[in-house]
């Protein structure tokens, strides 16, 4: 909500500096308040009030910015909708290395859970890699779906290859 209400005035400002730009006058809030800034002393009350709004807003968004947020916590599916249950995404990347590890003829695998993918690939010890990469495959969309994620991955992807000796 706030995005929105952010993006229009940026619009509107940007439409009045278009307006001018192209030789027409400038609009009239923009007009008074440049005039309402230029005239009053930086001693005013108002403009202090102004400033140390700013000021407090600037130092808000600092701390958001440096806040590390949700993006380490995948949220599960829940049938009550006053419970909410996440799963970190490092436990979720290790159950799915074990389904991959489970596969017959996978020696190692790496796996890379993003927000719309997930990555992964499998060194491959005996069997042919276009098998494995089946079985990883239907292996790995099996514990996604035992995870329960409210978002799963849209795109699973991954490679097999004949592991070094």
């Amino acid at each position: 909500m706030i995005a929105l209400v952010v993006a229009a005035a940026a619009v509107l400002l940007l439409v009045d500096v278009v307006r001018v730009r192209v030789g027409r006058s400038a609009a009239a809030w923009r007009t008074s308040l440049a005039h309402e800034l230029a005239t009053r002393p930086l001693d005013d009350v108002w403009v202090r009030i102004g400033a140390i709004v700013v000021a407090l807003l600037g130092l808000w968004l600092i701390v958001l910015a440096l806040t590390p947020g949700l993006r380490r916590r995948l949220p599960l599916k829940t049938s009550d909708t006053d419970v909410r249950a996440v799963l970190d995404r490092g436990a979720a990347t290790l159950f799915l290395r074990d389904a991959a590890l489970r596969v017959p003829g996978v020696s190692r695998a790496t796996i890379h859970l993003g927000r719309r993918r997930l990555a992964a690939r499998a060194d491959v010890r005996f069997r042919d890699p276009d098998e494995v990469r089946a079985d990883v495959s239907s292996a790995l969309r099996e514990q996604l779906d035992r995870l329960a994620l409210a978002r799963p991955p849209h795109r699973i992807s991954v490679r097999a290859r004949p592991s070094r000796k």
